[in-house]
């Protein structure tokens, strides 16, 4: 599947985000994208301290963090996606090649890929659901400056994304992309609904 796709949309969300990215967040992304990911360790993007007030402004650092983060394991994947089909002799031209031979089984994978495969889209891998709706949700909070009022707007940017994976995909996507974007359709809701809660509270 594609996960550029699948990921973060920011395009579709109509904000200045992209105008308030400063010069220290351009450094950190820059230094991230110099980090090797480890196959086994996923990025955890810890919550800060918070006085209960939003500040309706993009988090550009965790922002660009989370973008070079996505980028790296993606291209991770890409890569040994690319190895195998190169050790079965499939020519690879484009995008198009991995989502083909994937999609269509035609992609032989070695007992070590397979696990590996499987741990990273297991209910605690980093491609699992639970990992990847959390991602999602952290990335549209940062867009968000932590504003709850936005979780529509950005929900419907996330929707957008998927169905763009699905076009990419030619078909109807695998069901565990169908399981994240419920899961973090539900996480958005429980967001949006802190607005009342925090109404209440005060």
């Amino acid at each position: 599947m594609s996960v550029n796709g699948v990921g973060y949309d920011v395009n579709s969300y109509p904000t200045t985000a992209a105008k308030t990215t400063t010069t220290k967040a351009a450094e950190n992304s820059a230094a991230n994208e110099k980090t090797p990911v480890k196959e086994s360790q996923a990025a955890v993007y810890e919550k800060g301290s918070s006085t209960g007030k939003t500040t309706g402004k993009a988090d550009t650092v965790t922002i660009e963090k989370m973008k070079a983060d996505a980028e790296a394991r993606t291209a991770q994947l890409r890569s040994l996606v690319e190895k195998m089909m190169m050790k079965q002799g499939q020519k690879v031209t484009s995008a198009t090649d991995y989502l083909t031979a994937l999609r269509n089984g035609t992609l032989q994978v070695d007992d070590a890929t397979r696990k590996q495969a499987q741990e990273d889209i297991s209910e605690n891998g980093y491609w699992g659901v639970e990992q990847t709706s959390d991602r999602l949700v952290s990335f549209a909070k940062a867009l968000a400056g932590d504003d709850p009022s936005k979780a529509d707007e950005l929900m419907a940017a996330i929707e957008k994304g998927f169905k763009q994976a699905t076009k990419a995909w030619g078909d109807e996507l695998p069901e565990i992309c169908g399981k994240t974007l419920e899961a973090t359709r539900e996480k958005m809701n429980a967001w949006k609904d802190s607005i009342k809660t925090n109404s209440v509270e005060e």
